[in-house]
């Protein structure tokens, strides 16, 4: 090949494989019941709002929910499976993610220690993925190496109760764990015990422990899902599942301790269907919240207000879609992309900076069953 063929065709590789200025890699997370296969991968024009073709990063079960690690090298999945080498567990897969063009190679695979692990993150040091096993109602702790496989669990906690609904909250369902900014609490939503639990962590060790206070408790029946701090961490908020609600916290970094402020509803009053929520997340201003709700499939959008704390609903956004379990806000808070799992589809939509709307930003891209969506920061 003439050198200056082998340029431009090396050239054109490079542009098709690696995110070009104004771009952002996302990652979708996926139930592989249908016609997905995987993970998938896609690049978010931070512009227009275009999204280009997802393609599969990886072929892999039911990995759906995912974590990146703080170095952009590695992302881990959730394989919400109910069974892991004959144990009545799930399992945390690893997997490096290729530099260029950013497709995963797998690296190894531990158990969750749980059945149906749902939710998981990586530690602000990058040294443990902690996660959430919803089928088992537990915790575990899963250490990092330099390398990015995964050890063995460090930590492993049970919980045991339940609750009010005996349909869903007969016994514990551990739903979401999240660390607060400093890396030294972590916070377990237990849709089956009403109850956001509190344990200390240490990054060092791998290791979780009953906090004093150990919880803090909401509404019976109410079905804590997901949990999110603030950016600047004074406030959090758990987004509660059965009733629909989110409920709002003071946040003492100190003593590691929420006080609740509010409860308000996802739902209109004028609203009379069946629903339920999934996902809360906090946009990097601060000045809003975002949850998304299934059945009435659509986003509701808080504003924060800046001396109180206070929540007032603005708007609910259609997903345009059916079954919004997941979204995730780009760090430059320009987009938001909603994953809406039953129509097998992605929309990106443009978040208005001073009021918190959500308008489509392009027409709808087709995946099978997204249930996570995560952007790459690139290092």
């Amino acid at each position: 090949m003439k050198p200056l063929l082998l340029f431009i065709c090396l050239s054109l590789l490079a542009a098709l494989s690696c995110p070009a200025a104004g771009e952002t890699v996302v990652y979708f997370g996926t139930y592989t019941r249908g016609p997905s296969k995987g993970i998938y991968v896609s690049r978010l024009n931070l512009e227009t709002g275009t999204l280009s073709q997802p393609q599969l990063a990886i072929e892999s079960v039911n990995p759906s929910f995912l974590a990146l690690h703080p170095d952009g090298r590695f992302l881990y999945a959730a394989n919400e499976i109910g069974t892991f080498k004959g144990e009545p567990a799930g399992s945390v897969s690893a997997f490096a993610i290729d530099p260029k063009s950013r497709l995963l190679k797998p690296l190894n695979q531990q158990s969750s220690r749980g059945a149906g692990p749902c939710h998981l993150v990586v530690d602000k040091a990058g040294k443990n993925v902690l996660v959430a096993n919803y089928g088992g109602g537990s915790v575990a702790v899963l250490p990092i190496r330099a390398d990015g496989l995964l050890g063995p669990a460090s930590a492993f906690i049970q919980h045991k109760g339940s609750s009010v609904n005996p349909q869903r909250q007969a016994g514990p369902h551990a739903h979401s764990i999240n660390l607060d900014p400093a890396n030294r609490f972590a916070f377990v939503a237990d849709l089956g015990l009403d109850k956001v639990l509190v344990y200390r962590f240490d990054a060092a060790k791998g290791t979780l422990s009953p906090h004093e206070p150990a919880f803090v408790a909401v509404k019976p029946g109410s079905g804590p899902r997901h949990f999110a701090f603030s950016p600047d961490g004074a406030r959090a908020y758990v987004l509660n599942e059965l009733l629909s609600t989110l409920t709002a916290f003071r946040y003492d970094a100190a003593r590691g301790v929420l006080t609740e402020t509010e409860t308000v509803p996802t739902l209109p009053e004028r609203f009379t269907g069946v629903s339920t929520t999934a996902e809360v997340q906090v946009h990097p201003s601060g000045r809003f919240v975002f949850a998304s709700n299934r059945g009435y499939d659509r986003i509701t959008v808080f504003a924060v207000d800046a001396a109180t704390g206070a929540l007032k609903a603005v708007e609910h956004q259609s997903t345009h879609g059916r079954t919004p379990r997941n979204f995730g806000i780009d760090p430059s808070g320009r987009f938001l992309i909603a994953a809406n799992q039953n129509s097998n589809s992605v929309v990106v939509f443009r978040i208005d900076p001073e009021k918190g709307h959500l308008s489509p930003a392009g027409p709808r891209t087709d995946i099978g069953s997204p249930v996570c969506v995560k952007f790459l920061v690139a290092k």
